[in-house]
């Protein structure tokens, strides 16, 4: 479709004027420029009442119209460039910002996707069956076997007494086992990855 008014539009690089836009506001915003302009502004006020009247060309007598003039044309173009400035940083900022909550989304998904394998991998190992416990096993069956052997009626003997304190001693470990994964089941299922590990070989 064709456009109602007939007036042409001038055609610009947007990118490209707000770049020009932001290199006159960093401009503006340094001490450099303050001193070029105090600099143009005491040379102009002091040739307009020092010179002689033929050569003055904003005379005192006319409060200095001319300068005046130029310094409103100047206010009136810096505000609307450094707000064109500004609008182009905070929209960076805010595809910054974006990034960086996606960045941090996928991170924070990254360590809960770790805790919860790590959760899982202590929680396998808490059922693998420890080198201490197969060896007390073991010296168990061992123990049995010899006592059924020297009996040689069939009949069951009791155990000696260092079998049986082997034992009592299997069953607090198997206790306090109990009760710590009992503690661990109360706690949230997502451990941190800060937590201490504590291996059953330890328990005792």
């Amino acid at each position: 479709m064709e456009g109602r008014g007939s007036i042409p539009r001038p055609h610009y690089d947007p990118e490209a004027f707000g770049r020009v836009s932001e290199q006159f506001a960093r401009f503006l915003g340094t001490a450099r420029f303050l001193v070029y302009m105090s600099l143009f502004v005491v040379v102009w006020l002091s040739w307009n009442t020092l010179a002689p009247e033929d050569l003055q060309f904003d005379p005192r007598a006319l409060n200095y119209t001319l300068l005046t003039l130029l310094l409103s044309l100047q206010a009136s173009y810096a505000a609307p460039l450094i707000l064109l400035a500004q609008n182009r940083q905070a929209d960076r900022d805010r595809i910054s910002q974006e990034e960086d909550r996606g960045q941090n989304a996928r991170l924070q998904a990254d360590v809960e996707y770790l805790t919860r394998e790590v959760a899982s991998l202590r929680q396998a190992l808490g059922e693998v069956a420890t080198r201490d416990f197969l060896r007390d096993q073991l010296r168990e069956v061992a123990d049995e076997v010899v006592a059924r052997s020297s009996g040689g009626t069939g009949a069951r003997p009791a155990y000696d007494p260092e079998a049986r304190e082997r034992k009592a001693e299997r069953e607090r470990k198997a206790e306090r086992k109990k009760r710590r994964e009992h503690r661990t089941e109360e706690q949230p299922a997502v451990a941190s990855l800060g937590d201490p590990f504590v291996g059953d070989s330890e328990a005792g």
